[in-house]
């Protein structure tokens, strides 16, 4: 098909219509077919493009468009990463990238030496566009949920290392032909540039997103502030020789950290990224693809040598690395999916092969057959692995499941103004159970009928649902007249069936007040649910550490592992580190929650011994930490008659620090509990039951008294 002289459409409010019109039906019609929705976006930009029937002209509005969708989603996929599952799969991504790089290098440059007759120089160029590829596929495996799985992280770490290696090749190529000698400084000088420039990166990108997330609060700012962040990430980075491409991805790595999962601003960032940026730079690649590549019979034997060399080059990496990790053959399609498609860096190696007059238009256009082909087959490679290895994670996960029965939260989270609501729905938010069912509830309670009263509790239930609604969390909001606060919280448990409630801490108003105030401590004399009260100065998302003090006879309290899932779940969605305190003989047990749930944090262990070594703990605790304590109500089997000074501690060494009271459940049906030292020791209470452990306790006591 000749494209036309000029384009039928030219208007920029009838182009944008075409385009969105694209994003919209594409998927529903694909879907019907169970064809990936990345081949449609591909086809559809093929088919209005230039080289189609030119109903939409690539001008320069797909070309920025088109760039920052790459860019975006380069972005994505490196703030989606699980940092932790990321570090135990970071050799063998390394290995994996090492393999991507050197084997399509090595084909390449040797089949365009003695297949295509080409010059050394030339030949090792073309072998850097062999190398690289783009990561076409991963919006494929996010939608199959498989962004965790060992295949796509170390996919993703072969990117990067195959995208650097094929930059290096490049640069000393170039210099090669402009010189007509290797230049090892030129080498050595864009190595250092990147070092520096990683470095410089890592060192204000978090000081900097910390300290603006604590300034505004503000969702839209936050939003506009990441992206500044990225697009410098991705100009630096280009100001030094090196692929924006890089820039955006080490951005998101950067980024991650103060961007969880489960929060509004990454629903925010996700939603944007697939509605928009992401489909106009899959329109924009199907744009430049010209179909009459395959009309030319010269063109066609270099396209097919080409692009036999391109995919068997790829596919035997990933098959090196099913062997040598026991894979299975799911996961090798998905790494070979994920790292088949060229087209960005491709292009700009191309590009500058061709400018230097070291490609012909043979070549050229056999890159471009190359590129169609493989945006065409990956994504369809990916899915269809994709599929079948998500059905396998399921599988693996309903095993785990079987073990154990279905949990079901019920969170009930006490609003009193709309000023303190916003932060306790998000760190509600962030421990949410996303195993189970989950239910949350935003209560606040009144005592008086008057229009000031019912515009407090109007204002800051609202408050409260629009931060939930914000990261796609529904919470049913309560507005309830009763005699007091404490009626009304204890009536709602009791009505919902509330798992734990969560309530901001009380300010004192005078010196004899009290720490918690009156109404928590007759809520901790009224019900035995979990109880947690929070006092945060800083957004959650820039909590450095989650320090947990736990006082000896923790882990013989019914709730103990409900708040160890509850905090384990807060520190991967912030993820941070969590530093337990405690008795050497609780350690185990809390490894054993950790490790059988399988939550993948970095948790650690100071060992305690009495209970001075809580005062020591206030200079150890820094203003970017939560301190966590756990405490125990009277009576309980972990109450110590010590704990009555605990809150003049609280008030008189952490008064300046981020703080969570909690309080266990108590009185309900006691779990088995796992020791991760010793598996087949599952029920600690075999040998001594809690309320005999209690009576002894109290009897130890009474003698000492």
């Amino acid at each position: 098909m000749i494209p036309l002289a000029q384009a039928l459409v030219t208007q920029p409010v009838q182009i944008f219509l075409i385009v969105l019109a694209i994003i919209l039906f594409a998927p529903l019609l694909l879907n019907k077919l169970k064809i990936p929705h990345i081949i449609g976006m591909i086809a559809a930009g093929v088919v209005i493009g230039p080289y189609g029937f030119n109903v939409l002209d690539n001008d320069s509005s797909f070309a920025i468009f088109g760039q920052v969708g790459l860019l975006y989603l380069m972005f994505l996929a490196g703030l989606e990463i699980d940092m932790y599952h990321l570090r135990l799969n970071l050799k063998r991504g390394l290995l994996f990238g090492v393999l991507t790089l050197l084997i399509p290098l090595a084909f390449g440059i040797l089949t365009s030496v003695y297949l295509l007759r080409l010059d050394w120089t030339t030949s090792m160029l073309l072998g850097a566009m062999y190398a690289s590829h783009t990561l076409l596929s991963y919006p494929v495996a996010a939608r199959f949920g498989i962004t965790k799985a060992p295949a796509v992280l170390i996919a993703i770490v072969g990117t990067i290392i195959a995208v650097i290696g094929a930059l290096l090749v490049l640069a000393a190529t170039v210099s090669i032909r402009l010189e007509g000698y290797f230049n090892v400084s030129a080498i050595a000088l864009l190595a250092a540039r990147l070092a520096v420039w990683a470095v410089a990166l890592l060192y204000a990108f978090p000081r900097l997103t910390r300290y603006f997330f604590k300034k505004f609060n503000d969702k839209v700012t936050q939003y506009v502030f990441v992206l500044v962040l990225v697009f410098f990430a991705a100009c630096s980075a280009q100001l030094i020789s090196l692929e924006p491409v890089l820039g955006a991805f080490f951005a998101g790595l950067l980024l991650n950290r103060y961007v969880p999962v489960g929060s509004a601003l990454m629903t925010s960032i996700e939603f944007v990224g697939n509605a928009l940026f992401i489909p106009y730079f899959l329109i924009s690649v199907g744009m430049m693809i010209n179909l009459r590549v395959f009309g030319d019979t010269a063109t066609l034997g270099v396209a097919a040598i080409m692009l036999s060399v391109a995919l068997v080059s790829k596919w035997l990496p990933a098959y090196m690395a099913q062997r040598a990790y026991g894979f299975d053959s799911y996961s090798r399609n998905v790494m070979f999916g994920l790292t088949a498609a060229h087209t960005a860096v491709a292009l700009a190696v191309v590009s500058v092969g061709y400018r230097l007059e070291m490609f012909d238009e043979r070549i050229l256009n056999s890159t471009i057959a190359v590129i169609l082909v493989t945006c065409g087959i990956a994504p369809l490679i990916t899915s269809g692995a994709a599929a079948k290895l998500k059905v396998k994670m399921v599988e693996a996960e309903g095993n785990e499941e079987a073990t154990r029965h279905i949990r079901v939260n019920n969170t009930l989270i006490g609003v009193a103004n709309p000023v303190t609501a916003a932060a306790l729905v998000e760190m509600a938010v962030l421990m949410r159970n996303d195993r189970g069912r989950h239910k949350f509830y935003a209560l606040h309670v009144r005592n008086d009928n008057n229009a000031a009263a019912k515009a407090i509790s109007r204002n800051s239930l609202e408050t409260a649902r629009k931060t939930a609604a914000g990261a796609d969390i529904v919470v049913e909001t309560l507005d309830r007249y009763d005699l007091n606060t404490v009626t009304g919280v204890l009536n709602a448990i009791e009505e919902r069936d509330i798992t734990e409630v969560i309530l901001g801490m009380h300010r004192r108003m005078t010196v004899i007040d009290s720490f918690f105030g009156n109404k928590v401590e007759q809520l901790l004399r009224s019900t035995n649910k979990m109880l947690m009260i929070v006092r945060c100065f800083i957004p959650v998302n820039t909590i450095t550490r989650v320090v947990v003090w736990v006082p000896a006879g923790a882990q013989y309290e019914t709730g103990f592992s409900r708040w160890v899932r509850a905090l384990s779940r807060l520190t991967r969605q912030i993820g941070c580190r969590i530093i337990f305190c405690c008795r050497a003989e609780i350690q185990p047990l809390i490894r054993g929650v950790i490790y059988t749930e399988n939550y993948g944090i970095r948790c650690e262990f100071r060992t305690t011994a009495a209970w001075d070594d809580f005062i020591v703990m206030s200079n150890r605790v820094l203003d970017d930490d939560l301190f966590v304590v756990i405490g125990a109500r009277p009576q309980s089997v972990s109450y110590q008659p010590e704990m009555a000074e605990l809150p003049g501690f609280l008030q008189r060494y952490f008064s300046r620090n981020n703080l969570m009271m909690l309080y266990p459940e108590q009185f309900g049906e006691a779990p088995a509990l796992t020791s991760f030292t010793d598996p087949l020791a599952s029920d600690i209470g075999s040998s001594a039951s809690p309320l005999l452990l209690s009576l002894r306790q109290r009897w130890r006591r009474l003698r000492g008294k």
